[in-house]
């Protein structure tokens, strides 16, 4: 039986090899099962990608500022993320153990550039890749043939696969969403305004303030606040994100169910595991015909227009560790 869920374009050429394959079917339903929509694995290379810029010291937020030795660690880290967070077994030639197959995984940023190693002939081999700049990833299944490989130069005789079989590659998610880096890809002039404040705090009071009803990762304001307790630079308290916004109209809902039910019921940019949101509201009023609200602190409330005046928005609605979404 074909797995479940298959694009019938993105994998048509890959498909006898389902058939050929029971180990690859097994594997890519494996995998398919520990993540319907992807976005585990895109989490995950959402952090890896964030722990190398390593924002909170460093400051970084743009993959082409990294040194070449932590680009080629990139793979590394990847392959390490991916077993901690799906549990995978330890292989035994290969990286992982996975639905009684080994599996070894393969990273590049560059699409098309994994290196294939002569060891990986014959077995199974996870290629991954992600571009920050396009907010992209794929990961998909091929076992490797030597007549696929196109002919290596380097030391280590480790190989690519040519682009003329990369259409064999059993596609897990192909060209799926990557969690924005917002930082990198805002208006520069938004970006420096932000980044200009001389304190933490201030920075990430600026990157709500400026930067609304777009999904905002940890990593991003880890990078902004430069601290070790960055998250506390958005919490409800004096001198803190959601306080001195919510005096300009600005809320900030995380991830929790209760916040994304607010967001969700404005018709906003609802927060996903790990992300914020920031949004002006505006007492509900006529003009506002029969638009989307909410209703906080006794009252009705809506996304506010440019022409609105500023009103110190409602609290947010308390949550508790269980309404992880």
């Amino acid at each position: 039986m074909l797995p479940f869920d298959v694009s019938a374009v993105t994998n048509l050429p890959s498909q006898p090899s389902l058939q050929e394959d029971p180990e690859l079917a097994a594997v890519y339903e494996s995998l398919r099962r520990a993540d319907p929509t992807g976005q585990r694995f895109a989490a995950v290379l959402r952090d890896t990608i964030d722990q190398l810029l390593n924002g909170e010291v460093t400051g970084r937020y743009d993959w082409k500022t990294l040194f070449k030795t932590e680009k080629t660690h990139a793979g590394t880290v990847v392959e390490i993320n991916l077993q901690r967070e799906f549990k995978f077994d330890d292989g035994i030639d290969m990286d992982y153990r996975i639905a009684g197959s080994d599996v070894d995984c393969k990273y590049s940023q560059a699409f098309g550039g994994w290196m294939i190693p002569p060891e990986a002939m014959g077995h199974l081999c996870l290629l991954v890749w992600a571009d920050d700049y396009k907010s992209r990833w794929s990961a998909g299944l091929l076992r490797i043939a030597p007549e696929w490989l196109n002919k290596g130069n380097n030391r280590d005789l480790k190989l690519t696969v040519k682009a003329e079989h990369r259409n064999k590659i059993l596609w897990l998610w192909h060209e799926a969403e990557l969690p924005e880096n917002v930082l990198l890809h805002l208006n520069p002039a938004v970006r420096d305004s932000i980044l200009a404040h001389s304190s933490g705090q201030q920075r990430v009071n600026e990157l709500f303030r400026r930067v609304q009803n777009r999904r905002i990762g940890r990593g991003v304001v880890r990078t902004v606040a430069q601290q070790s307790d960055y998250m506390a630079r958005v919490r409800e308290a004096k001198g803190r994100a959601r306080t001195v916004l919510r005096e300009e109209g600005i809320l900030i809902p995380g991830h929790y169910s209760s916040h994304q039910a607010v967001a969700r019921a404005l018709g906003a940019t609802v927060p996903r595991h790990g992300e914020l949101v920031s949004f002006r509201v505006a007492s509900a009023r006529p003009h506002h015909g029969d638009r989307p609200s909410v209703t906080l602190d006794g009252r009705n409330w809506v996304l506010a227009d440019d022409d609105d005046p500023l009103e110190t928005a409602p609290f947010l609605p308390k949550h508790t560790i269980s309404e992880h979404p």
